[in-house]
C-alpha cells in the first residue's frame, strides 16, 4: 500500500483527494491529515481514513479537533509548527495543497524528505522555486504536477527533451468575466467574481481565475517545472475546458491532453503514476462536445498576464513579490474594500516599488513576501479610503 499524506486535507482539492482513496481501499493507506481551521471536517476525514497524524494551524481550532479525537491512538498537532512537523513525517506520496505563501514551508519540508510531491499549491514554487526545486533534486523526490494545465503539459510531453519544443500552451476559461468590459468588471461584486462557469472551486483561486491571475501565476510555475524559457510559453483562452494544456514541437506537430472539467482526473494521475487509476463515471464523449473555441486573451482587459510575464522576466524575488501583493489585494476585494480592477493595479503598483533582489535563502524569501504584503495593504487602505 501507497502511505499517504494530505496537507491541506479540507480544501478542494484534499477533498477530491480522500474521495479518491476512499475509493481504493486496498492500495493507499493515509497517514498524515492537515487543515487550517476546519476542525470538525478535519475530525471527520481521520476518523474515516484512520489517519495516524492529524495537524491544525489555527490554535483557536485545536480544543475542539482534540475533543472529537479524544480516546483514540490519534497524534494532534497544532499551529504552523504543528503542520511543519506533520509534513516531515515520512509518507511515500505528499498531496501539498495549502493554499497561498501558508504552504510554502510545509511544502518545502515535504520535498526535503523524498518521495513523490504532488503539487497543488502553485504559489509555493511561484515565491521560492529554486529552493523548491533544490530540496527535491538533494532528496530525489519526484515533483508531480496537480494543476490541470500543468498535469496535461506533463502528459503531453511525457519527458520528451526541452530542446524539441517549439512552445507549451496553457490553456484558460476566460473566467466569469470572459467577455465582459471594463465598466462591467469595475462594478463587479465578489459574489459575480467567484461564481466561474466552468470549475468548482475556492473562493481565492476563483478570484485568480476572474482577474487570469491564475494563469499568469502557471506561466511561472511552467517555467520552473520544465525548464521552459519564458519565451516558449504562451496562453490561449478555450472557454470549454476541455483541452488543458498543449505542447507543441519543432517539427510543427502538438500534443495535446483532454479531460472533464473534474479535478479528480489529474489527482488520479499523480496519485497512480506512471499507473493509471479506473475512474469509470469520468468520461470525456467527444461526440457531445460540440464546437471548441480559442482565442488569445486580451491583455487590456486581463493585464495580470503582462504583469505576471514582467515579474518572470525581472526574476530574483519579483514572482514572490507578486504572489503575495495578489494575495492581499484579492483579500481585500472580497472582504469589498477595495474593487475588482484595484487587484492587479495593486500588484503592479506594489512590485514598482519594491526591489526584486534574488533572494539567498528562505529566511530571506519569507522576509520578502512579508514586506510585499505590508506595502500591498497600504495600498489597498488608501483606495478604500477613497
Amino acid at each position: 500500500m501507497t502511505s499517504i499524506s494530505i496537507l491541506g486535507a479540507t480544501g478542494s482539492i484534499g477533498r477530491s483527494t480522500l474521495d479518491l482513496v476512499r475509493r481504493f481501499p486496498g492500495r493507499f493507506r493515509v497517514e498524515v491529515l492537515t487543515a487550517h481551521r476546519s476542525a470538525d471536517e478535519l475530525a471527520d476525514a481521520v476518523l474515516a481514513t484512520n489517519a495516524k497524524v492529524a495537524a491544525i494551524a489555527d490554535a483557536r481550532a485545536a480544543p475542539r479537533l482534540a475533543e472529537r479525537l479524544a480516546g483514540r491512538s490519534i497524534e494532534v498537532l497544532v499551529g504552523a509548527d504543528g503542520v511543519l512537523e506533520a509534513a516531515k513525517r515520512d509518507a511515500d506520496w505528499t498531496m501539498a495543497a495549502i493554499v497561498g505563501a501558508a504552504g510554502l514551508a510545509p511544502t518545502l519540508a515535504a520535498a526535503e524528505r523524498g518521495g513523490v510531491l504532488a503539487l497543488a499549491n502553485k504559489e509555493a514554487l511561484v515565491c521560492s522555486g529554486p529552493h523548491l526545486l533544490d530540496a527535491a533534486a538533494r532528496a530525489g523526490t519526484r515533483l508531480l504536477p496537480v494543476d490541470s494545465e500543468h498535469n496535461a503539459v506533463f502528459q503531453a510531453l511525457a519527458e520528451r527533451p526541452v530542446a524539441t519544443l517549439r512552445r507549451l500552451v496553457l490553456t484558460a476559461s476566460g473566467g466569469p468575466f470572459r467577455n465582459a468590459s471594463l465598466e462591467e468588471m469595475a462594478r463587479a461584486t465578489p459574489e459575480e467574481a467567484v461564481a466561474h462557469p466552468r470549475w468548482s472551486m475556492g473562493a481565492k483561486i476563483s478570484i485568480d481565475s476572474a482577474t487570469m491571475m491564475n494563469k499568469g501565476l502557471e506561466l511561472i510555475e511552467a517555467h520552473l517545472l520544465f525548464g521552459v524559457p519564458e519565451t516558449k510559453l504562451a496562453t490561449l483562452v478555450h472557454p470549454q475546458s476541455l483541452v488543458h494544456g498543449i505542447v507543441e514541437f519543432e517539427d510543427g506537430s502538438q500534443i495535446a491532453t483532454l479531460g472533464p472539467t473534474d479535478m479528480r482526473v489529474p489527482i488520479a494521475h499523480t496519485l497512480a503514476w506512471p499507473d493509471r487509476l479506473p475512474l469509470d463515471e469520468q468520461r470525456l464523449d467527444l461526440t457531445t462536445c460540440g464546437t471548441l473555441n480559442f482565442e488569445p486573451p486580451d491583455e487590456r482587459r486581463f493585464p495580470a498576464l503582462r504583469v505576471a510575464r514582467d515579474a518572470l522576466r525581472t526574476g530574483g524575488s519579483a514572482p514572490t513579490i507578486l504572489n503575495a501583493a495578489n494575495e492581499v489585494a484579492v483579500a481585500s476585494f472580497l472582504e469589498r474594500r477595495t474593487g475588482f480592477l484595484d487587484i492587479i493595479s495593486v500588484v503592479e503598483a506594489t512590485l514598482e516599488s519594491l526591489v526584486a533582489d534574488a533572494p539567498g535563502t528562505l529566511e530571506e524569501v519569507v522576509a520578502i513576501d512579508c514586506a510585499a504584503r505590508h506595502k500591498a495593504t497600504a495600498l489597498c487602505a488608501a483606495l478604500s479610503d477613497r
